[in-house]
């Protein structure tokens, strides 16, 4: 029975014959205010075509000048990375042709990296997990082609195509990891929390907006099989420009059970590009890589070698902020979190969110509880990281705070959430627009609690009879008349009150 049959295709069951190795590299869009080689703004989502000149179309005698603030950018994050910093590298022209790149050669680096040699951690399941970094290098991104028509939205079976180079030479980071085996069954999970720890490098040391859904971090995951006891590593696939974390873990699990099929039937691994398809959660056929290509690499003639001064690499290292698991330890320590708590924080990408609410002054249970609890339902609902609702953590820490002191009730609280993802208007603007303050008047809640014990006679009687949890009804009753805007616990003892129950 191989794989290809129903009930032994399972992924857990894969792993008893397979062990994945995969790689991973990350594209990343710095985000500096100009381009790589030119003064073109770099600003996303302008009309096509109109962020360009000389220089990023290609055009005869047009001199590109290097980017300062990209260089210091990607030595930071080769410090975060804990990367050696070359004392000298240089740019390489990287030869091929695709009508999204104008010079028909892109800028990059080839065997003289600005960083290379370094490592990053992360935590799967109380593990720690070691991934090696092979280089990171600079390069220029590349424009970018729509196909219209067809079925697939790609060049094959399309009408016509159309390309756009506003984003050809924006600054680019390739970071590159050495193979990582040895992770068994949780080669997705810890594929995925590289990329999430990258990403909030990335965020803190403000080199860019890291935003996957338009680009600007994207991925390729590369993947291959070896069989159980063997030394020898499998034909490896590059799935191309997956750009969410759920889509990365997805991607290798489902190229994880494909390839094992595979050669279960007695079949080969094609070295190759795939590409990741969001509906059906599998991988789809690219192109062969099994013939290296020649992009015919040689020293780029119009820009001079780089050379850090080592004064100025210390003083960019002196200049790094606290980093995410630096921070994550912090915190653990001065909120006294466990780690589950912690991690569910990690995991919820609610860490940042989270701290800083607890700085505008909230409990760290009550922070907590609303990032990973409500807050967290409507980013799902709106498929959107946590992190990128449009509330500040200190207007959380305020509705945190108007629950506290009883002017919100949690409901209420919720509502002026609602009202300022809405609108963008602060908590105290909701809450006088569409009047969300509890109501404390108790001559109202008693007028409210009268009307509601005349309304209901059977169940007043049964209250006053004794069956005290009847009076549930009659707290609803009140709570629907005034909007949800009282304290449950407060219409209760009135209700009792005016019943002659004792509560």
């Amino acid at each position: 029975m191989t794989t290809q049959t129903a009930g032994v295709s399972a992924y857990d069951e894969v792993l008893t014959r397979y062990q994945p190795v995969f790689g991973l590299e990350t594209h990343v869009e710095l985000g500096t205010a100009s381009k790589m080689f030119c003064g073109c703004s770099t600003e996303f989502g302008a009309e096509p075509n109109s962020h360009t000149c000389p220089v990023c179309l290609g055009m005869p005698g047009a001199l590109p000048v290097m980017n300062a603030a990209a260089i210091e950018y990607t030595i930071k994050i080769g410090l975060a990375l804990n990367c050696t910093i070359a004392s000298w590298c240089r740019f390489a022209r990287k030869n091929y042709f695709y009508p999204d790149m104008p010079k028909n050669y892109q800028i990059s680096q080839y065997d003289e990296p600005i960083c290379g040699e370094g490592h990053l951690d992360v935590e799967v399941n109380g593990q720690t997990v070691r991934i090696g970094i092979e280089r990171v290098h600079m390069e220029e991104d590349t424009g970018k082609n729509t196909h219209v028509g067809g079925a697939t939205g790609r060049i094959h079976g399309a009408d016509y195509s159309l390309v756009d180079f506003n984003r050809a030479g924006i600054p680019l980071v390739e970071i590159v990891t050495k193979p990582v085996p040895g992770t068994g069954a949780m080669a997705p999970e810890v594929a995925r929390a590289y990329v999430a720890e990258l990403r909030d490098i990335l965020r803190t040391l403000g080199v860019s907006d890291v935003k996957m859904e338009q680009g600007s971090l994207r991925c390729d995951v590369n993947t291959s099989l070896t069989p159980a006891g063997s030394s020898e590593w499998g034909t490896r696939t590059e799935t191309k420009n997956v750009n969410s974390l759920r889509s990365v873990e997805r991607a290798m699990r489902s190229e994880i059970i494909r390839q094992a099929g595979i050669l279960d039937a007695g079949g080969r691994i094609k070295q190759e590009t795939r590409h990741f398809q969001e509906t059906t959660g599998q991988t789809r056929s690219g192109r062969s890589k099994e013939e290296a290509t020649d992009y015919r690499y040689f020293p780029e003639p119009d820009l001079v070698p780089v050379a850090p001064a080592a004064d100025w690499v210390s003083q960019i290292r002196a200049s790094l902020p606290e980093l995410p698991a630096a921070r994550r330890n912090r915190l653990r320590s001065e909120l006294g979190l466990s780690a589950e708590e912690l991690q569910s924080l990690v995991n919820a990408g609610a860490v940042d969110a989270f701290a800083d609410t607890v700085a505008a002054g909230a409990p760290a249970a009550e922070a907590r509880n609303w990032w990973l609890g409500y807050l967290s339902q409507l980013a799902n609902a709106r498929e959107v990281e946590v992190s990128a609702l449009a509330i500040t953590p200190a207007q959380v820490a305020k509705v945190i705070e108007l629950v506290g002191t009883g002017t919100l009730s949690t409901a209420l609280g919720r509502q002026v959430v609602d009202g300022v993802l809405d609108t963008g208007a602060g908590v105290e603007q909701v809450i006088a627009e569409r009047g969300l303050a509890v109501v404390s008047d108790t001559s109202a809640l008693t007028e409210a609690a009268d009307a509601a014990i005349a309304a209901n006679p059977d169940i007043a009687e049964k209250v006053r009879g004794g069956k005290l949890p009847a009076v549930g009804v009659l707290v609803g009753s009140v709570m629907k008349a005034t909007r949800g805007q009282a304290d449950a616990a407060t219409v209760k003892a009135i209700l009792l009150e005016r019943l002659g129950v004792s509560g």
